[in-house]
C-alpha cells in the first residue's frame, strides 16, 4: 500500500506534512533537501511529522510528488529484497535439512527439519500454487504453474520436501533472470534517456535570470543553459553557441556544434559554451519523453513467436500429466511418475522467448534505435526487400555544388558570384548550395540594382538586375525561352546531374551542377544488408530519372523508381510486399503512407518529421545508415537464439524425461536438470544485452 501524504498545515515558506509510516529520518531529510527550493527538512519518526521550510513559490503539489518519489524508491529496494527471499530461504533450508537427515541427530530434530522444509516449500511457492489452481478452476485447463504446483505436492506426498525446495528455488531463479533482463531493458532506456533535471534558468524581463523548477517552464519562455548542464526543454537557440552531446536523442557519439537558429533537445548535455533557448516543447511533449514512452510501450507488444511459444507451452501441460499417468500405470513407481511432473518444456520456452525479445529491444535502444514492439524484431529477421527513400535517407538532404564550368571569357568565381546575387534571398535548397559555395570561396556577392526585384518563374528559375543588365539562373528550358545560347557548354556537362545555368546580359556565363551527397556509411549499409541475405534493395525518389539512375548505379542497387509521388511510393511498397516482407526507410511527410504500408517502416535521422515517426515501426535517432544493417543483424541473431532455446529445451528435457521414466535418476535430480536447463536458456537470451558494441550485428551473428 502506498502511504498517504497529508498536509497538516501550511504557511508561506513553511509546510508540515503527516506521513502515517515510519521512515528512515536521515534518508528522507537528505532526499528533500536535494529538491530545489527546499531550505530545510525535519522528520519525526514518532509522530510521522515532516516539517519543511521552502521557497514561497514552491507548490504543495510539487512537494507531495517529490515525497511520493521517495516512497517509490523505497518500494523498489524492498521489492529487490523480497524477490530474493524465496531463493535464500529454499537454499538455506534445503542444505540444513539435507545435513540433518544424514546425521545422527535425534528423531525429533529430523522431524522438525522435515516439517520446516515442507512449510518453507509451500510458503515460498504460495503464489505459484495459487495461480496454478485458480487457472484450472477458471479456464478449465492447466498452465505452467499448475504443473509446478502438482510437482511440489507430489514431492511432499512422497515425503521428499528437498525436491519441492529445489523446484521452487530454481524456478524462482529463472523467473528472476527474466525480470532482470526486462528491468535491464528499462534501465538502458532510462539511464540513456532520463532527463534528470529538476530546475532551469529562466530569463525574466531585462535579461534577469531566475532559478525555477522545470515543471514551471512554459512554451515561449526563454531559458539559459550553461556549460556542463543538461538542456531541460526542446527549443531553438536565439543567442550564444556551444557544443552539445546529443547521443541520448540522436545516437550520434560526436558532439554537435550549435549556435543561433539550431534546434536543441531535452536530455542533451551542453559540453561547452552557453546558450539562450526559446522553449518549444516541455514535459511529455519533448522528444525525450516521447522516446521513453514508445520504448516502454514496446515491451507490451507481443511477437508472433511469443504466441507460438505460449501455445506450445500450454499444449505441453496435458502431455506432462499424461506421461506421468502412463509411467505410473506401467511401472507402478510413483518416483518415476513424479519425474514426468518435475520436468516440463513450458518454463524454458516461455521465459527464454520473452527474455530474448526484451533484451533485443533494450539492446536496440542502447545503440540508438526505438523498436516499437517485439513483433517488429521478428519481422525484420524475415525481410526480403529493403526500400530506401533517396532524399534525406540515402542522401544527406542538403544539396551541394559538385561542379562549376565557366563559359569562354568567364571564370568559376564569376559563375558563382552572379548566381549568388540572384539567389541570396531565396529559401530554395539550390540557393543554399550556391550561397554555401560562395562562402567557401570567399566571394564578395554584388548588390543588386536599387529597387530591383527577384522574379521567380515556377519550375524554371529566377532573374534579377545587376548594373542595368539582367541576371538569369535556371533550367535549360528557361534559357532557351530567353534565347540564351548554351550549345557549346552542354557537351561538357553530364546529363545525369541536376544542372542550373547562369546567364548575364543574354550571355551564358556558366553551368553549375548540384548534387545531393550520398550519406556517409550508406555504401557499407547496403553491402551489409546483402551479406544478411536481403537480395532486393530498391530506391524510391521524386527526383528526375537521370539523377535516380546515377544514384542507383553508385550504390549498386537492384532497381529504382523515379518521379514518385507519395501515393506512388505506397503503391510500390504494397507491390513488393506481395512477394515477401518489406522494410521501407524514409524521413519525410511524403514517406508516411509508404511507411505505414510496409511490414516494417523505419524513419532515420535527426531531420525526420513527426508524421513519418508516427507512421513508422522503428525510429533510428541517428543519421548513421549502418544502423539499418545492425538492426537486421540483431533481429536475425535474436530469432536464432530463440530457435536455439527451443531445441535445447526440448532436447535436454526430453532426455531427462526418458531417464526419469527408466528410473535412472530421482525426481530431485530431474528437477535440478530441468530448472538448470531453464536458467541456461534464459541466460542465453539475456546475453544479447551483455554483448559489446560491434561494427555490424551480422558479425556478431556469424560468431554466435
Amino acid at each position: 500500500m502506498m502511504f498517504g501524504v497529508k498536509v497538516a498545515h501550511s504557511l508561506p515558506g513553511r509546510t508540515r506534512f503527516y506521513i502515517p509510516k515510519q521512515l528512515e529520518t536521515s534518508h528522507i531529510e537528505t532526499w528533500l533537501r536535494s529538491f530545489p527550493g527546499v531550505y530545510s527538512a525535519s522528520y519525526n519518526q514518532v509522530t510521522g511529522s515532516l516539517l519543511i521550510y521552502h521557497h514561497i513559490t514552491l507548490s504543495l503539489y510539487s512537494l507531495k510528488s517529490f515525497i511520493h518519489k521517495y516512497k517509490h524508491t523505497l518500494k523498489q529496494a524492498a521489492c529487490s529484497w523480497k524477490k530474493a527471499i524465496p531463493i535464500i530461504a529454499c537454499g538455506t533450508i534445503f542444505l540444513v535439512n539435507w545435513y540433518l537427515q544424514r546425521s545422527s541427530y535425534p528423531a525429533i530434530v529430523k522431524a522438525l527439519s522435515y516439517w520446516l522444509s515442507t512449510f518453507t516449500a509451500i510458503s515460498t511457492s504460495y503464489e505459484v500454487i495459487k495461480d496454478g489452481v485458480v487457472h484450472v478452476l477458471k479456464a478449465r485447463k492447466g498452465n505452467a504453474n499448475t504443473l509446478t504446483a502438482a510437482s511440489i505436492f507430489a514431492s511432499l506426498y512422497m515425503k521428499n520436501p528437498g525436491s519441492a525446495l529445489i523446484i521452487t528455488l530454481m524456478s524462482t531463479i529463472s523467473e528472476l533472470l527474466t525480470d532482470y533482463t526486462s528491468e535491464q531493458t528499462k534501465h538502458y532506456i532510462h539511464s540513456v534517456l532520463k532527463l534528470d533535471v529538476s530546475y532551469a534558468w529562466r530569463v525574466k524581463e531585462k535579461g534577469v535570470e531566475e532559478k525555477v523548477l522545470v515543471e514551471g517552464i512554459q512554451v515561449g519562455d526563454k531559458v539559459v543553459v550553461f556549460t556542463g548542464e543538461k538542456i531541460p526543454v526542446d527549443g531553438i537557440i536565439i543567442e550564444g553557441n556551444g557544443t552539445a552531446d546529443e547521443a541520448s536523442i540522436t545516437g550520434e557519439y560526436m558532439p554537435r556544434e550549435v549556435s543561433g537558429g539550431d534546434n536543441v533537445y531535452a536530455g542533451s548535455v551542453l559540453q561547452s559554451g552557453h546558450v539562450t533557448v526559446t522553449v518549444e516543447k516541455v514535459g511529455e511533449d519533448t522528444s525525450l519523453s516521447k522516446i521513453v514512452k514508445l520504448l516502454e510501450e514496446a515491451q507490451d507488444k507481443r511477437a508472433p513467436i511469443q504466441n507460438i511459444a505460449d501455445t506450445v507451452a500450454e499444449k505441453m501441460v496435458p502431455v506432462s500429466f499424461g506421461l506421468a499417468l502412463l509411467t505410473f500405470f506401467f511401472t507402478r513407481n510413483l518416483n518415476r511418475a513424479m519425474s514426468m511432473l518435475v520436468i516440463d518444456f513450458i518454463c524454458g520456452i516461455k521465459l527464454s522467448t520473452a527474455t530474448a525479445l526484451y533484451a533485443s529491444i533494450g539492446r536496440a535502444a542502447k545503440e540508438g534505435a526505438i523498436v516499437k514492439g517485439s513483433d517488429h524484431i521478428e519481422k525484420m529477421s524475415k525481410l526480403n526487400t529493403v526500400i530506401l527513400d533517396k532524399t534525406g535517407t540515402i542522401t544527406e538532404g542538403t544539396p551541394v555544388v559538385q561542379q562549376v564550368i565557366a563559359a569562354e571569357g568567364f571564370n568559376q568565381e564569376d559563375v558563382i558570384r552572379l548566381a549568388a546575387a540572384a539567389e541570396k534571398n531565396s529559401t530554395h535548397p539550390i540557393a543554399d548550395a550556391i550561397m554555401k559555395q560562395a562562402k567557401d570561396w570567399n566571394i564578395l556577392i554584388p548588390i543588386r540594382d536599387n529597387n530591383a526585384q527577384v522574379e521567380t518563374t515556377v519550375g524554371k528559375g529566377i532573374s534579377t538586375w545587376l548594373n542595368g543588365k539582367r541576371v538569369v539562373v535556371g533550367s535549360l528550358r528557361f534559357m532557351n525561352e530567353l534565347k540564351v545560347k548554351t550549345t557549346n557548354l552542354l557537351q561538357q556537362m553530364q546529363n545525369d546531374e541536376n544542372v542550373i545555368y547562369v546567364a548575364y546580359d543574354q550571355t551564358l556565363v556558366g553551368v553549375v551542377s548540384i548534387f545531393d551527397k550520398i550519406r556517409s556509411g550508406m555504401h557499407r549499409a547496403v553491402n551489409n544488408l546483402r551479406h544478411q541475405g536481403i537480395n532486393d534493395i530498391i530506391m524510391l525518389t521524386g527526383d528526375k530519372r537521370t539523377v535516380a539512375r546515377e544514384m542507383a548505379r553508385r550504390l549498386k542497387l537492384n532497381w529504382y523508381h523515379a518521379e514518385a509521388l507519395p501515393d506512388d511510393k505506397a503503391f510500390y511498397v504494397k507491390k513488393y510486399g506481395r512477394t515477401g516482407a518489406v522494410m521501407m526507410v524514409g524521413d519525410g511527410i511524403n514517406d508516411a503512407p509508404a511507411l505505414a504500408h510496409a511490414h516494417v517502416g523505419v524513419t532515420m535521422g535527426a531531420k525526420r518529421t513527426d508524421i513519418a515517426s508516427e507512421a513508422s515501426d522503428v525510429i533510428i535517432t541517428s543519421d548513421n545508415p549502418v544502423m539499418l544493417s545492425e538492426l537486421v543483424g540483431l533481429s536475425k541473431k535474436t530469432m536464432n537464439i530463440i530457435r536455439q532455446n527451443f531445441i535445447a529445451t526440448f532436447a535436454i528435457n526430453g532426455i531427462a524425461i526418458l531417464f526419469g521414466a527408466l528410473g535412472i535418476f530421482s525426481p530431485i535430480v530431474g528437477a535440478a536438470i530441468h530448472n538448470a536447463a531453464t536458467i541456461g536458456v534464459v541466460i542465453n537470451s539475456a546475453r544479447i544485452l551483455w554483448l559489446g558494441r560491434e561494427t555490424n550485428e551480422s558479425q556478431i551473428l556469424r560468431s554466435a
